[in-house]
């Protein structure tokens, strides 16, 4: 290599290898290590950000028999669904807080203008009122199991072992409020068009609290919400519940908006499905982490996933029923037939 010598304004050679000797080592993070990179934000947001797991002799600074740490250590510490390092997972998306409100906003955007463009032109008053009464049975109730989605992918953030999990989860609930905002949405320009009953609490209350085929769902629902253990109500809601309500929901509801020619719901429906598979994604992510850290973590999950998927199996045969009685019918069968492939997809992807 041939540098300019600054005295005296000749040429003189230097060594590359004493070029290279001379710039300074990139930097490393300790948090991640002995590597010679800079971290990535997504890595910088989140590694090693949770002090309190397996922080001895207690997760909070008080007394180990303090319930908040009598509660952490039993259902996370303590859970059977653990590994040596959880450090390691990765969420497929690697997505940051900022990161998801961009990619959120940009559907939030799209849904805005679908909205917009179906109260320009009308649709929603246009819908056969048959269609309409079907709605307000197999549409209508959704607030209250979608709520426990959300409730219960809040707890799983709260007790997940690592950072990295804990931002899927939170923003999993945010996908969970989203649906639900929008549905409310729904509700509110089916009851401006079609009678101010159908936006009427007792409206959405009195099937999931009475009707026989909300009822399974409800004991599925309301039995997750009892799970403590980080791990089961991740199995519960992660590769059960959800995976049941996201196959009815998004995908055989969509199908039955189309026979009715109800456009809008149809496309509404359909976007969420994007928030569902980014959930599969990191659920899959995470339980192949486990099973690659612990190949026993495969039996964790399956005995857990025996209880809760029977729940959700029943909940899916209950719904189906409205289904069937609907204007324009769908076959129960066929709503429990599609439900089933679904998970049977996702637990495959999980190497379940």
């Amino acid at each position: 290599m041939t540098v300019t010598d600054p005295t005296t304004g000749g040429r003189a050679e230097r060594p590359a290898r004493a070029a290279r000797a001379a710039r300074p080592k990139p930097k490393t993070w300790s948090l991640l290590g002995e590597v010679t990179r800079r971290p990535s934000v997504y890595e910088a947001t989140a590694a090693k950000f949770l002090y309190h797991y397996r922080r001895e002799p207690a997760p909070f600074e008080m007394s180990p028999n303090a319930p908040i740490n009598e509660w952490y250590l039993t259902n996370r510490e303590g859970s059977p669904f653990t590994v040596a390092d959880w450090e390691g997972f990765r969420d497929p998306a690697k997505l940051t807080y900022s990161d998801y409100v961009m990619v959120q906003h940009d559907r939030e955007t799209y849904l805005d203008g679908l909205i917009d463009h179906h109260e320009a032109t009308g649709s929603v008053q246009t819908l056969d009122p048959q269609w309409v009464e079907a709605l307000t049975r197999v549409l209508v109730p959704w607030r209250f199991p979608l709520h426990v989605l959300q409730m219960t992918s809040l707890y799983v953030a709260q007790m997940a072992p690592s950072a990295f999990i804990v931002n899927c989860a939170n923003f999993q609930a945010g996908d969970e409020m989203r649906r639900i905002q929008r549905l409310a949405y729904v509700t509110r320009l089916l009851a401006n068009a079609h009678g101010e009953q159908i936006a009427a609490t007792a409206t959405a209350r009195d099937p999931w609290q009475n009707e026989a085929a909300w009822q399974p769902l409800r004991e599925a629902c309301e039995r997750m919400l009892g799970v403590y253990d980080w791990g089961e109500a991740f199995t519960a809601l992660n590769l059960a519940v959800k995976p049941a309500v996201d196959a009815v929901v998004n995908d055989q509801l969509t199908a039955l908006a189309i026979a009715h020619d109800d456009e809008f719901l149809a496309l509404l429906l359909a976007e969420f499905d994007r928030d569902a598979a980014r959930s599969r994604a990191w659920t899959a992510a995470l339980v192949q982490y486990a099973i690659g850290q612990d190949p026993a973590m495969a039996d964790v999950l399956r005995s857990w996933l025996a209880v809760h998927a029977l729940r959700a199996d029943a909940a899916v045969a209950g719904l189906a029923e409205l289904f069937a009685g609907a204007p324009q019918p769908m076959a129960a069968a066929q709503v429990i037939e599609a439900a089933g492939q679904a998970r049977a997809r996702l637990l495959a992807a999980c190497d379940l």
